[in-house]
């Protein structure tokens, strides 16, 4: 009798002393991806305004002040109309009093940390082994800054992009599918929705393929059916002018069958991994890992099926600007995580020299990368910093000097100027400005109403380094530009305000 208490108190007392440990190591997660975040945070920098960043941010900047950007304003109005990223930045500025910058870099790392906290929950579910876990999401959070394919997007922006906000979401709502709880994932995906809703649309595609992998061939056939619906709008098939067509050919990146090769394996290996990790995980029994690698597989070549169906004939180009190959930034997620899981369960296990020449090495290739990829720039731009890009500079000259109804002319390939590192000016001088022949020639793909002013205007603009002063005043007279950002030395008869040793910000007579 005495001996079968003592058995049976054995269970008890060993559920108590797990549970124990469990409590004293649950803050231990969120400590260990808070570290992770801010060492991706590190190695990936911190560049607000830098491209993307030029038209969501002279949103936010817009909402927050209507008497901004008098002019041009519709080169980034329209182009978030399908977002509510800048009214609720903008909301979120005026109910704290956080100044923007700041609200920036905040939301920046908490779009990060959510990341990583998804990555590592979907690893929880997938994977038994600890190291293995923690080794997805510190290869993650190394590889924020990978490009994704030819899609000319990475897995995360060096600045606070809607897609980073909607990612977490849509990853945290696959975490909620694989534990059963569609109503939570389908509310993240909702979210996900008002933020981007190009890529909620991709993560409700790949839950659906998940779920559909419980139901079967039927459930497949009715997905391909009703995916049907989204092929046949009007739209598709209308004629845009010659601006927009012009503004296309610009991203070399939105025609598929102009990849190169490199970039074809981007898009095929992944799902190669994917179709051999179905068929080993489904020999070994591990049923749950199965049903996650078949569907990240089948959203694969779904998506990939699609997207060279869709982009091959020319009476469909009008679909080209919606890159229907950007499904891979989803993929790429779960590439990274898979990648990073047989890494820690295979070669790192819980051997800490090994742990630190995988830390070492992945991070310090990939801060490296951005090092030479911003090299004019400080790595980490943060709030109340003093630029030493010189034209950050000139930009923080014009906000805090020049009339908010200012009108400025520079170079319409301003951004791909040496040492510029494709930081916009709109975002950060806060003064309208005339179109530019790089960020606003993507705009105009997804917003072909904009293609004739942004023809006429970059048009207008064309020999500008050969510019004088009647050049300057015929964009003036024809525009109302009034202020320019040139050269320097200037061309003679502007009146310039302000010069480094390259630039010059300048009026017009």
């Amino acid at each position: 009798m005495h001996s079968n208490a003592a058995v049976d108190a054995a269970p008890a007392t060993f559920g108590a002393a797990d549970s124990r440990r469990t409590r004293w190591r649950f803050p231990l997660e969120p400590l260990g991806i808070l570290l992770l975040t801010l060492l991706g945070f590190l190695v990936m920098g911190y560049h607000p305004g830098l491209e993307d960043d030029s038209v969501y941010l002279a949103a936010v900047k817009a909402d927050m002040n209507a008497a901004l950007y008098p002019y041009n304003a519709d080169f980034f109005r329209l182009q978030v109309q399908a977002t509510q990223f800048d009214k609720w930045m903008a909301c979120f500025v005026r109910w704290t009093g956080m100044p923007v910058p700041w609200a920036e870099l905040f939301w920046q790392l908490i779009s990060l940390f959510l990341i990583l906290w998804a990555v590592k929950k979907i690893a929880d579910h997938l994977f038994v082994e600890e190291t293995a876990q923690w080794a997805a999401v510190a290869l993650t959070a190394a590889m924020f800054t990978l490009p994704v394919a030819g899609t000319a997007l990475y897995m995360a922006d060096q600045h606070l992009h809607p897609r980073s906000l909607a990612t977490a979401l849509i990853l945290l709502a696959v975490w909620r599918v694989l534990d059963k709880r569609l109503w939570q994932a389908a509310l993240f995906l909702f979210v996900a929705w008002l933020l981007h809703p190009l890529m909620a649309a991709m993560g409700i595609s790949f839950c659906l393929f998940f779920v559909l992998t419980t139901i079967g061939a039927a459930g497949a056939r009715s997905a391909r059916n009703s995916a049907a619906m989204f092929l046949a709008p009007g739209w598709i098939f209308e004629k845009a002018g010659p601006g927009w067509r012009q503004a296309l050919d610009t991203r070399h990146y939105y025609y598929l069958y102009k990849w190169a090769w490199y970039e074809w394996l981007g898009a095929i290996g992944p799902l190669v991994f994917f179709f051999v990790l179905w068929r080993v995980s489904r020999r070994q029994g591990n049923e749950l890992l199965a049903r996650f690698s078949l569907a990240v597989f089948c959203y694969g070549v779904f998506h990939l099926v699609l997207a060279m169906v869709l982009l091959r004939p020319e009476s469909l180009v009008r679909v080209v600007p919606w890159q229907p190959m950007r499904f891979l930034h989803l993929l790429y997620y779960f590439f990274v995580l898979a990648v990073g899981v047989l890494t820690g369960r295979y070669l790192l296990r819980r051997r800490a020299w090994r742990w630190a020449v995988f830390l070492l090495l992945t991070n310090f290739s990939m801060f490296a990368w951005q090092r030479s990829e911003f090299s004019a720039s400080q790595h980490l731009e943060l709030p109340g910093r003093e630029p030493e890009n010189e034209w950050l500079q000139g930009f923080g000259w014009v906000r805090e000097n020049t009339p908010v109804n200012a009108y400025f002319a520079l170079d319409p390939y301003y951004m791909d100027a040496p040492g510029e590192d494709y930081h916009g000016f709109r975002a950060l001088a806060e003064r309208s400005q005339l179109a530019d022949a790089v960020k606003d020639a993507a705009v105009v793909t997804v917003v072909p109403e904009l293609g004739p002013a942004w023809l006429r205007q970059v048009g207008a603009e064309a020999g500008w380094r050969k510019f004088a002063l009647a050049d300057f005043e015929r964009l003036k007279t024809e525009f109302g530009v009034n202020w320019v950002m040139v050269s320097y030395p200037s061309p003679l008869g502007l009146a310039c305000r302000w010069h480094s040793r390259t630039l010059a910000v300048c009026q017009i007579p």
